[in-house]
C-alpha cells in the first residue's frame, strides 16, 4: 500500500472525479495504464507512471511507483492511502 499527502487545494491533481479543473489527474493516467499495460514488464510501466506523477505534480516515492507498476503488471488491485492536508 502506498501513501501520499495532498493539499486539499490540489486534490484535482490526484482524483479524476474531483471538482477541480486540473487537466492531468493521476487517477485517470493510472487507470489508463492499468487498462492498457496489464502483463507488461514493470520496467516498461515505471517510467510511464513517473511521467504521469510529474505531470500531475505529485511527489510519489520511487517505491510507491514501483509497487503501482507491479500491481498494473500483475493485474492486482493497488491501495493508496491519501492524507489530505
Amino acid at each position: 500500500m502506498g501513501e501520499i499527502s495532498v493539499n486539499r487545494e490540489h486534490l484535482d491533481r490526484l482524483l479524476a472525479d474531483s471538482a477541480g479543473t486540473y487537466g492531468a489527474p493521476y487517477q485517470r493516467a493510472f487507470a489508463e495504464l492499468a487498462r492498457t499495460h496489464r502483463g507488461q514488464p514493470v520496467t516498461t510501466i515505471l517510467p510511464l507512471l513517473r511521467r504521469a506523477a510529474d505531470q500531475a505534480l505529485l511527489g510519489f516515492a520511487r517505491q510507491d511507483l514501483w509497487e503501482q507498476a507491479q500491481a498494473i503488471s500483475s493485474g492486482e488491485p493497488y491501495a493508496l492511502r491519501i492524507t489530505v492536508t
